[in-house]
């Protein structure tokens, strides 16, 4: 179940602008590191500042398949936050949306802002620490072909200009 809060508007104001996504803002994390702390208090700021905001509210439980509905709110927003914890590399879904991220960004224009929530964005850029190892257990467990993508994405979303959140 995904959440997404809209602020109501009268369907008779005339300066209401009309855009061509669904969302504002797409919040890319894993859950298990910053669900109950950092991206709640994060997607309410926003939702108080009436800014539609997409959060995938439930994990993905362990052999689910993975729902359509991200990938879609992705191409229906108008930015991205990627939350990059020192798990968040552990989640094929994660590493998934940002896969997807990173091609609308090419494809759509979708601007992507990284948040390093307690890690050294240079980890993730040159895919070392908790990353390298999340990524060799992955390529071992038959996801070798999205390993290389993942790979390309997280180093790609590394490399652009966001927020370092180790000292906070």
């Amino acid at each position: 179940m995904a959440s997404a809060i809209r602020p109501r508007t009268s369907s008779l104001s005339s300066s209401t602008p009309i855009h061509p996504w669904d969302y504002e803002v797409f919040l890319n994390f894993r859950g298990e590191d910053t669900r109950k702390g950092f991206t709640d208090h994060l997607y309410a700021a926003l939702v108080r500042k009436g800014i539609v905001t997409f959060r995938d509210d439930e994990g993905l439980s362990r052999g689910e398949k993975i729902s359509s509905e991200p990938f879609r709110a992705i191409e229906k927003s108008r930015c991205a936050l990627v939350i990059l914890s020192e798990n968040y590399a552990d989640s094929k879904w994660c590493l998934e949306e940002l896969a997807k991220i990173m091609e609308c960004r090419i494809e759509m224009g979708l601007l992507v802002f990284p948040v390093f929530y307690h890690v050294d964005p240079s980890d993730a850029r040159w895919v070392r620490g908790s990353y390298r190892y999340a990524l060799i257990k992955h390529q071992r467990s038959r996801y070798d072909r999205q390993t290389e993508r993942w790979r390309e994405a997280l180093s790609e979303v590394a490399y652009l200009s966001g927020w370092d959140l180790r000292e906070r």
